[in-house]
């Protein structure tokens, strides 16, 4: 019985089965006949508007024949045969970007400048509306044929080889910088991810060249041939922030060990590393050796360089041995990725003495100028020995991004370091000078550093440093994180006397952070010194954040409007190594001590 029974039950489910596949096919059939009806419907309701859209444009066509020639009439006769017509779309798509492009330029300081260039830009390939990616390609297209404009229109009287002698320096600096402008163009149009850094170093570029020049009419027509490449760039700065997300704060530090002297070490960091940086004397396997003695591969850095493999894919590391090496190095843009360590930063020292007064520009006083992206340095002195008498005298002058100085020293008086350009990182170095003797426009972070102010001229006052922000979107600025800021045994018996100070303007949106150091009492009570004139008290940005020391109290500090009195720790963490060069990107990997967020 019990298997009759499920012979029975099988054929009972056999009839279910056969039942509810004939009712999916009926329901089915259902379903098709009610879209192709739908589908009828609505073919014929766009017929009758056809015919309806061509009654009127047949009424439109007679009345054009009264006042038109035949063959215009004709033309509009085709149109209204059956042909459809996009005009109305493209019409909306024009509408709808220029209101993207009215939204987006509310940003910037140019919009005038901002409107016309960009719906100029997207006009020729509108297919909708455009996105974010869009109008940021857009904006720096624009800023960038503008510029190859500017570069032909000073070509006329930028000709190195037939000015006067006496502007030939000035000029070769325009054509160097201009360069290197164009190359950041490049990268910007490419989509990098670090669009506001490459923009920031070209505006720097533009205004090296015009403040190079020493001509008045000269440096005037300049002027006038990149104002409106500098309102684009700006424009394009401005976008790229509206755009920004903001970094997320700096993962907590937990797993850290010390090494002598407290300094903070990685986890990461290989046992090599750590043993490295215990003290100046490194062993790391260098490509090449200088030795003034004959016993490396070369005798001087230059040579080294020079000798370097087009293409070398990889770190290329080179052994300064002791001593003096009297040259000025400059490490090319073509020269990525180069290490150069020395036995110490007062053992193997880079000195030259090339200065402003004997008729050098500031740009090309520097003994040694890193431009290679990705530069790194370690344990070698930088000194430029023209003294004071000669105002301005480079020991080093950096435009590198992503370049890291380790243990390094930086010597001399006015203008010692020139933190041109991209992002630079300093942990561990001892920085000398007098007047402006930290400058530039580079987003340049300095850690635990010992910055030494040394005895000026006569009727001279000490500022140590001199941001050069031209413009308020530029992602740049100088950031003293953990530093040591005091007086130099020449110094220190008239400290009361000389006034020092922490900065002053160079460029109007100047910007600099004093944070978590050790401030002495040679600082002056105001901490800022006004430039002549009070030139940008309202628009610089300096801060002071939870330092200690005798120079420190911000209690009398000026009463400028673009000093920020109260500036709080959520405001600090911004100009962190983390958040402001982005150094949990590449400083990690690197195996460097860094701290990517405050100590405190």
């Amino acid at each position: 019985m019990a298997f009759q029974d499920f012979d029975q039950i099988s054929e009972r489910r056999r009839i279910e089965r056969k039942q509810r596949l004939k009712q999916r096919i009926i329901i089915g059939v259902v379903v098709i006949i009610l879209l192709l009806s739908g589908a009828v419907a609505a073919f014929l309701i766009f017929l009758n508007s056809s015919k309806s859209d061509d009654t009127d444009d047949a009424g439109d066509n007679t009345e054009t024949l009264d006042n038109d020639k035949t063959n215009n009439n004709a033309g509009k006769d085709t149109k209204s045969s059956g042909v459809p017509n996009d005009k109305g779309n493209n019409d909306q798509n024009v509408m709808e970007a220029q209101k993207a492009v009215h939204k987006i330029c509310q940003s910037t300081d140019y919009k005038e400048t901002c409107e016309s260039r960009l719906e100029k830009s997207l006009s020729s390939k509108l297919l909708g509306l455009p996105g974010p990616d869009e109008l940021m390609k857009a904006a720096i297209s624009a800023a960038s044929d503008e510029f190859d404009n500017a570069i032909k229109q000073t070509s006329a009287f930028m000709k190195v080889e037939t000015a006067p002698d006496n502007q030939k320096p000035t000029l070769d600096v325009c054509k160097q910088v201009f360069e290197d402008a164009q190359s950041d163009f490049n990268h910007s149009r490419t989509g990098s991810p670090d669009l506001g850094n490459w923009l920031s170093a070209v505006m720097t570029y533009q205004q090296t060249c015009i403040d190079a020049i020493t001509e008045d009419a000269t440096r005037t027509s300049i002027e006038q041939a990149l104002k409106v490449t500098k309102e684009l760039t700006s424009n394009s700065l401005a976008i790229v922030s509206s755009f920004k997300t903001p970094a997320p704060a700096p993962a907590p530090m937990a797993h850290r060990r010390l090494l002598t002297g407290g300094s903070d070490v990685p986890t990461w960091m290989t046992h090599e590393t750590r043993r490295l940086l215990k003290a100046d004397a490194l062993s790391l396997t260098p490509n090449a050796t200088v030795a003034k003695d004959g016993s490396g591969d070369f005798t001087t850095i230059s040579k080294a360089l020079e000798a370097l493999p087009d293409g070398y894919q990889g770190r290329y590391v080179i052994y300064v041995k002791v001593g003096v090496y009297e040259e000025n190095v400059i490490v090319t843009k073509k020269m990525v990725n180069v290490t150069m360590y020395g036995d110490g930063s007062q053992k193997t020292i880079v000195t030259g003495n090339k200065n402003f007064a004997d008729g050098v520009p500031t740009f090309l006083t520097a003994t040694f100028a890193a431009i290679g992206e990705g530069f790194m340095a370690q344990s070698i002195g930088f000194i430029n020995t023209a003294g004071p008498e000669k105002h301005q005298a480079v020991a080093l002058r950096v435009q590198s991004d992503r370049s890291i100085f380790l243990n390094c020293r930086m010597e001399g008086y006015e203008q010692t370091l020139y933190v041109q350009t991209h992002r630079q990182f300093y942990r561990g170095c001892y920085i000398m000078g007098t007047v402006d003797f930290i400058f530039g426009d580079a987003a340049a972070v300095f850690q635990t550093c010992d910055i030494m102010i040394r005895k000026p001229m006569e009727n001279q006052q000490n500022t140590v440093t001199a941001q050069g922000r031209i413009d308020k979107h530029e992602t740049t600025g100088i950031v003293l994180q953990k530093c040591k800021i005091s007086a130099d045994s020449s110094l220190a018996g008239e400290k009361s006397k000389i006034r020092s100070y922490l900065g002053r303007p160079l460029k109007e949106y100047s910007r600099t952070i004093v944070m978590e150091s050790d401030i002495d009492d040679v600082i002056h009570s105001d901490g800022w010194l006004a430039a002549e004139g009070g030139f940008g008290v309202e628009t610089v940005y300096y801060a002071e954040y939870n330092n200690i020391g005798g120079g420190s109290r911000v209690k009398d500090r000026v009463k400028w409007g673009g000093y920020r009195r109260e500036f709080k720790k959520e405001e600090a963490v911004e100009f962190t190594v983390g958040r402001f060069i982005q150094g949990e990107n590449w400083l990690k990997s690197t195996g460097v001590p860094v701290r990517l967020g405050c100590y405190s």
